[in-house]
C-alpha cells in the first residue's frame, strides 16, 4: 500500500505541467549555475566586479520572480532561482558600494580607467 502511495507521487511530480519532462522544470535547474557563479564571485575583490552585469542580474532576477508566479502553471522552482539570482546581484552591488565608500581614491582612479578604455 505504502509503494502504491509512493509510486503515485512519483508520477504526479514526472507528470505535472511544471515537472522534468518540459522546460519549465530544467530551465530553473540550469540557472542554478547563475547563482552558484554569483556566490563564487563573493571572493572576488570588490573592485573586479561589474556594476552593469550585477544591476542586469538584480534586475532580472527580481523580474523574473514577478512573471513566474503570475504564468500558467504557477513555476515556484523559477520564482526560487530567480530570487537568488536577484539576491546575489543585489549582494554584489552592496560589496561594490561598500568597497568604493571606503575606498574613495582607489574608486576614481577605476572609473578615469573606465572612462579612458571607452575613448579608445
Amino acid at each position: 500500500m505504502a509503494s502504491a502511495a509512493g509510486s503515485s507521487r512519483f508520477q504526479a511530480f514526472m507528470n505535472h505541467p511544471a515537472g522534468p519532462k518540459t522546460v519549465f522544470f530544467w530551465a530553473p535547474m540550469m540557472k542554478w549555475c547563475l547563482v552558484l557563479a554569483g556566490i563564487k564571485d563573493l571572493s572576488r575583490p570588490a573592485d573586479k566586479l561589474s556594476v552593469s552585469q550585477n544591476v542586469a542580474l538584480a534586475a532580472t532576477g527580481m523580474i523574473w520572480v514577478r512573471y513566474s508566479l503570475v504564468i500558467n502553471p504557477v513555476n515556484y522552482s523559477l520564482a526560487a532561482v530567480n530570487f537568488f539570482v536577484g539576491a546575489t546581484g543585489l549582494t554584489q552591488l552592496y560589496r561594490i558600494w561598500d568597497h568604493q565608500k571606503k575606498n574613495p581614491v582607489t574608486a576614481a582612479i577605476e572609473q578615469n580607467k573606465s572612462q579612458d578604455k571607452k575613448l579608445v
